[in-house]
């Protein structure tokens, strides 16, 4: 059994982890809520990991790294809106371009930038975010129980982290409590209704990838600048995928695909904390380690999710009648 002080670094760790592949899946979420399936949430966190990292590497702000990785994962959100709304092709298709041209073009870019394999410079100083303490969060280290949760656990991590668990509460009442929230959720069920009542479907769903490139955005930038100290090749190393697959096991829905990201989060920091186990002389690899999360990954899409029934205009392009 973990002891208190032993389990509050996996738990650390497993906060730091979740929170790029909590972005990414409420990204999603609100993609496919309008019915637009967005497999390309891999390449839009690449994308925006690189450029955050280059503009902060260049500039020394990580907050202009930041807008940089923001602004283009919606460029590449744009794209992919242009292509499976306004031109009605396969979203899936769409989805898979886009992840193959940002693992091209952000090694192809960064070693013509910096010449150094197709990475950016390691970022120092104002290029990273700092971590923040929580108010009282030395006098309160000294209570049990209470003071290394608040200023072990709670405190201590950047902005964007506490960025990612506020977007959680904040997706549940856009989606669950306002007119936009409402008619997006439409769009992704009944688009023909919807533009019966005069909202424009293709409006709504222009606004919901949007939505998602912006937290595929924030989400990159938080890999190159916060979890790490710059960019290199492949870094978001299938987050991509487990978003969509957390999603997917969360069934669509904000507050249980938290707890899904944790989940996936806690397999990958027990993983790279405890490493070569010795089971009753028996030595698990860490490369069965380092695999946990993806074989999870399989393990509930295969069958301990059960009927995940997505929106009923997902994945379909939207033909007004005349």
């Amino acid at each position: 059994m973990m002891d208190l002080m032993t389990l509050i670094p996996v738990l650390d760790s497993t906060i730091r982890l979740s929170t790029p592949l909590l972005l990414a899946c409420l990204a999603g979420l609100f993609s496919e809520r309008a019915g637009v399936f967005d497999i390309g949430l891999e390449g839009k966190m690449l994308m925006a990991a690189f450029f955050s990292a280059a503009i902060a590497s260049v500039t020394g702000s990580v907050w202009l790294g930041l807008l940089a990785g923001i602004a283009s994962s919606m460029v590449l959100a744009g794209l992919h809106g242009l292509a499976s709304i306004t031109f009605r092709g396969n979203q899936l298709i769409s989805g898979v371009a886009i992840n193959f041209l940002a693992a091209g073009i952000t090694v192809l870019i960064a070693q013509h930038w910096f010449h150094q394999g197709g990475r950016t410079p390691s970022l120092i100083g104002a290029g990273r975010f700092s971590p923040i303490e929580l108010p009282l969060a030395g006098p309160l280290s000294g209570v049990p129980v209470l003071g290394p949760v608040y200023s072990d656990l709670l405190s201590g991590h950047s902005v964007l982290v506490y960025i990612a668990f506020l977007a959680v509460p904040a997706t549940w009442w856009v989606l669950y409590r306002t007119r936009f929230g409402l008619r997006l959720r439409a769009v992704g069920e009944n688009p023909a209704a919807v533009d019966t009542s005069g909202v424009s479907v293709v409006g709504m769903r222009y606004a919901a990838v949007a939505i998602c490139g912006l937290l595929c955005g924030i989400a990159g930038a938080y890999l190159a600048t916060a979890l790490q100290a710059g960019f290199v090749k492949d870094m978001t190393a299938g987050r991509g995928f487990i978003a969509l697959a957390a999603l997917i096991f969360a069934k669509w829905r904000p507050w249980h695909a938290m707890w899904a990201c944790l989940l996936f989060g806690f397999l990958q920091a027990v993983a790279l904390r405890y490493q070569n186990i010795d089971i009753g002389g028996v030595v698990i690899p860490v490369q069965v380690m380092d695999a946990l999360p993806y074989i999870l990954t399989v393990v509930i899409l295969a069958g301990f999710v059960g009927k995940a029934i997505p929106p009923r205009a997902g994945g379909e392009p939207y033909v007004k009648e005349r």
